[in-house]
């Protein structure tokens, strides 16, 4: 890239553009946009109709820099510090896994059952199904559970920015929770084969926690956890809502049947997979 001390924002862009689509970045324009507009606190729009400005010395230099941190591989939600989820803009980066737009269904789908009460949002990660649920529903109490420290105090600070209401809770899947005390319980678990894992892109791999990712030599290990753990700490007729792996989503609703749940039902997501399990626990 071009070292200048202080080019125009247009000048910038276009390099950062270039540099980005040389490193084999799709859409390059659009990540160079997102990331010079995160760092300049400001809209994509008033980045380019201050196109003619000139950028400053120090912003050029931190552009520079996490342009070369996004064409290293580094993702985008890393190298922008935050992300959206819902209407949520949250901090983000390697201490928790990344939230997903198939995430954000999951949500809808506990709030179409359950608005009020008590529910727990078992191995949060940044936060964000925990916060989306305090802030769109009317729960009395909501918690968020994560055995990782790190992605603990990533969701403390993005509980902060948002100013949800939201109790953190440091713990193995439901071992804190109290007996019979919920509403609903809701979960991202991990569920890759360590196969799978082995197999990811390393955008993923270098960069998110694996422990978020993998759960044993099945994908199944927290999955089936939960599936005996959360009937009892929820209430008769309580729900679980699960997001799981759409190649395993049929024998998990199978176990959920073995095990005495109720109104077992698998969803699909925006692409049509199998990603979600919804049950009631019964009396």
């Amino acid at each position: 890239m071009r070292s200048e001390a202080s080019p125009s924002r247009r000048d910038l862009l276009a390099e950062a553009t270039s540099a980005l689509a040389a490193a084999g970045v799709s859409e390059p324009r659009r990540e160079a946009l997102r990331i010079w507009s995160e760092l300049m606190d400001a809209t994509m729009a008033d980045v380019l109709l201050e196109g003619q400005t000139a950028a400053g010395s120090s912003a050029a230099a931190a552009l520079r820099v996490a342009v070369r941190r996004r064409a290293a591989g580094e993702p985008l939600a890393h190298v922008a510090g935050r992300t959206g989820f819902r209407s949520l803009l949250l901090g983000s980066d390697r201490r928790a896994l990344i939230p997903r737009p198939e995430t954000e269904l999951l949500v809808d789908l506990v709030l179409a059952r359950v608005r009020t009460g008590r529910v727990a949002d078992v191995g949060t990660g940044s936060g964000c199904i925990a916060l989306s649920l305090a802030l769109e529903g009317g729960f009395t109490e909501v918690t968020a559970l994560d055995l990782s420290a790190d992605a603990l105090a990533q969701a403390e600070e993005n509980r902060a920015a948002t100013g949800a209401r939201v109790d953190l809770v440091r713990g193995d899947l439901c071992a804190p929770l109290r007996l019979g005390s919920l509403d609903a319980v809701v979960s991202n678990p991990p569920y890759l084969t360590e196969g799978e894992y082995a197999a990811l892109d390393p955008s993923v791999k270098r960069w998110e926690p694996a422990a978020a990712l993998v759960s044993g030599p099945d994908g199944l290990h927290a999955t089936s956890r939960l599936l005996h753990e959360a009937r009892d700490v929820l209430r008769s007729g309580g729900w679980l809502a699960l997001e799981v792996d759409c190649t395993r989503a049929a024998a998990v609703a199978a176990q959920a049947g073995a095990l005495g749940w109720m109104d077992v039902a698998i969803h699909a997501d925006l692409f049509g997979r199998e990603r979600y399990l919804l049950a009631r626990r019964s009396a």
